[in-house]
């Protein structure tokens, strides 16, 4: 009498971690699916919004560029933490492939922002699941993703534009940096003053709508 019931009992066991794993199985694909949707809708964002820019030549060292695209670029990375960088360099350099002034230098593009929206969101990695991610991290993300990616496009600037595209001699591109400051300035701030807002107002949204941005 006893066997029986120990062979049932067992095959109950069986049934309900076969039953888990499924349900594992399916959670884990679903939050897949969630997260190639956000990187793919973010990528999209980031490259149409690179289209909402003022490119002005400079007497030395190529041309700079006033954008809202660095808004996009960080808000990538807040939302989904360090895998919006990719969003970020790839959105970036596929418009760069659209515009012949910046094709050729489309895998420069993808790196430097691509770090900006990486840097973003390594700062706010521990906490891109909570539902209540404080406007302050957000801040210092978007700040710090700035400073990274404003250290490699200075450098690329004088190394790339300045040495190698246009023939001028280092001191030279380095003395043409200053004219890159104001547009470079201005679409910091506006990355900065924009995207922790942007971030906490689209959390809250989705929240509201029953979505959300847990992809693990």
């Amino acid at each position: 009498m006893k066997k029986p019931n120990r062979v049932y009992f067992h095959g109950t066991c069986r049934e309900k971690r076969n039953q888990t794993i499924k349900g594992v199985c399916i959670m884990k694909q679903r939050f897949t699916t969630r997260k190639l949707a956000f990187l793919g809708m973010m990528t999209a964002l980031v490259f149409a919004s690179n289209y909402a820019r003022i490119i002005m030549p400079i007497a030395i060292g190529g041309r700079t560029s006033f954008t809202l695209a660095n808004i996009v670029c960080c808000l990538s990375g807040l939302l989904l933490g360090p895998i919006g960088g990719l969003a970020s360099g790839l959105g970036s350099a596929l418009y760069d492939l659209t515009n012949p002034l910046y094709a050729a230098e489309c895998w420069i593009t993808f790196l430097t922002k691509g770090l900006m929206g990486t840097v973003a969101g390594l700062v706010v990695a521990r906490y891109v699941n909570d539902e209540k991610l404080a406007y302050p991290r957000c801040l210092l993300g978007a700040v710090l993703g700035c400073v990274a990616y404003y250290i490699l496009y200075f450098f690329k600037s004088v190394a790339y534009d300045g040495v190698l595209v246009e023939g001028l001699q280092p001191m030279v591109a380095l003395a043409a940096l200053p004219l890159k400051f104001p547009a470079s300035i201005f679409n910091a701030a506006v990355a900065i003053i924009a995207a922790p807002p942007l971030c906490i107002a689209l959390r809250a949204a989705l929240r509201r709508s029953g979505l959300s941005l847990k992809t693990a």
